[in-house]
């Protein structure tokens, strides 16, 4: 896919603007397809039978599944010209997903740290996986490199 119009450079966005992203809902496919596509098995994801007898009562969604989820949910949230995922920090797990959740994420960005004479930026966000009762389930800090504006202009270095 390549960027368009909409896809917004670090000079379009500043500290502290918020942005929902669509929701979608989370399936047993989903966590199959994870499952191998991982490796992990574990039965608090896979086994009808065993969750009864957890607290959880059914199947909850792997943790690194509805990370992935956020990134592909947050990717229009806003539209950004992105050129590297950078890093993930004190990201949280506060509540299990289930099958059937419905989910979308809160964006906030946070910090902006130029770089390259205005070339590119590393943009920190602040993102909550919320669910369809506004439960906020995971929350962390996620860092971008971003294109800017002065990487288009001709003869600039």
């Amino acid at each position: 896919m390549a960027y368009c119009d909409f896809h917004l450079y670090m000079d379009d966005v500043e500290e502290g603007q918020s942005w929902t992203s669509p929701a979608r809902t989370v399936t047993e496919a989903d966590l199959v397809n994870f499952a191998g596509i991982s490796g992990d098995f574990n039965p608090i994801h896979m086994d009808h039978e065993y969750v009864r007898t957890t607290t959880f009562g059914k199947p909850i969604a792997h943790g690194l599944l509805v990370v992935s989820m956020a990134s592909g949910l947050a990717l229009n949230s806003p539209p950004m010209r992105t050129l590297a995922f950078v890093g993930i920090r004190d990201w949280q797990f506060l509540e299990p997903v289930f099958i059937g959740d419905t989910i979308h994420i809160r964006t906030t960005l946070v910090e902006k740290e130029i770089r390259s004479r205005g070339r590119r930026a590393l943009l920190s966000w602040q993102r909550e996986v919320v669910n369809q009762q506004e439960k906020v389930l995971q929350k962390g800090l996620t860092m971008t490199l971003v294109e800017g504006r002065a990487a288009n202009r001709s003869g600039s270095e």
